[in-house]
């Protein structure tokens, strides 16, 4: 399994080495979570971090220090991971942390089995959500509540309502290293649909999609980029008709709206 990421030069390296270990971890669900930890106890406390990427510090010296601090609060196989992480060389300082929680979504993903593709809807309803209630996204970015507090209104919010994997990732996406809990959302769905080896595409339209129209759509876009797509819809009336697609960089833009803004420029030039 091979799953895309930002993440350059010596701290590719780092993640493609790191995956191996993930991919081997027995209980995903348990190291998903730990790794959400080891990687909020790396941002809290800058000194840590430091040492643990200081690459003139013997790797053994490193694992030591990691082994004080994390041993008997995570299992066997994430304390090794974290030591293996340690040991290697990153191209910034953050990254550490940034691997390991990456690495904690492609386990939460796991953990799912054959739900992997429910999970990835999940977490695009609850962004919507976000996005869609101004009084939500303020609640979620109000830097005066608390993380628990934050963390509280969003298991109120899903808890029996989605699986227990979107659950834990919605409440990382308030603390991890992106950004907004919007972009958060974003990069988790793209790994959950990374982990089933499928894209993500982004479908807008003016009314809903029939079953058979999405599933037709996504054999389109498989048989176009070569590869299987995960179809999100997202229903605006304001586009009148058509269709606009987006995956990754790449849109495609066939909506009534767009069009009639093209014959408008084209008037007005």
């Amino acid at each position: 399994m091979t799953v895309r990421s930002g993440f350059r030069g010596a701290s590719a390296e780092a993640l493609a080495t790191l995956s191996t270990s993930v991919e081997s971890a027995a209980d995903a669900g348990t190291t998903g979570t730990e790794l959400f930890s080891v990687a909020a106890v790396l941002r809290s406390e800058p000194a840590l971090r430091r040492v643990a990427t200081d690459v003139s510090l013997p790797a053994e010296a490193k694992a030591g220090l990691v082994d004080s601090i994390f041993s008997g609060k995570v299992s066997a196989s994430t304390l090794a991971l974290v030591k293996t992480a340690v040991g290697q060389r990153w191209t910034a300082t953050r990254d550490l942390a940034d691997v390991l929680e990456h690495l904690g979504v492609v386990s939460t993903v796991r953990s799912t089995g054959g739900d992997a593709g429910r999970l990835a809807d999940e977490l695009f309803t609850f962004a919507g959500a976000v996005r869609g209630n101004p009084d939500l996204r303020d609640a979620l970015s109000d830097s005066a509540r608390s993380k628990q507090d934050k963390a509280d209104l969003v298991r109120g919010l899903l808890d029996g309502k989605a699986l227990p994997s979107t659950v834990a990732l919605a409440v990382e996406a308030l603390s991890g290293s992106h950004r907004t809990v919007d972009a958060a959302l974003t990069a988790y769905q793209k790994v959950a649909a990374d982990v089933q080896g499928k894209a993500a595409a982004v479908v807008r339209v003016a009314r809903p999609l029939t079953p058979a129209d999405s599933d037709r759509l996504a054999a389109a876009l498989s048989r176009q980029y070569g590869k299987d797509i995960h179809v999100n819809v997202v229903v605006e009336p304001a586009l009148i008709g058509g269709i606009r697609v987006e995956i990754g960089d790449d849109i495609i833009d066939g909506t009534v709206v767009s069009r009639l803004d093209d014959a408008a420029r084209k008037l007005a030039g």
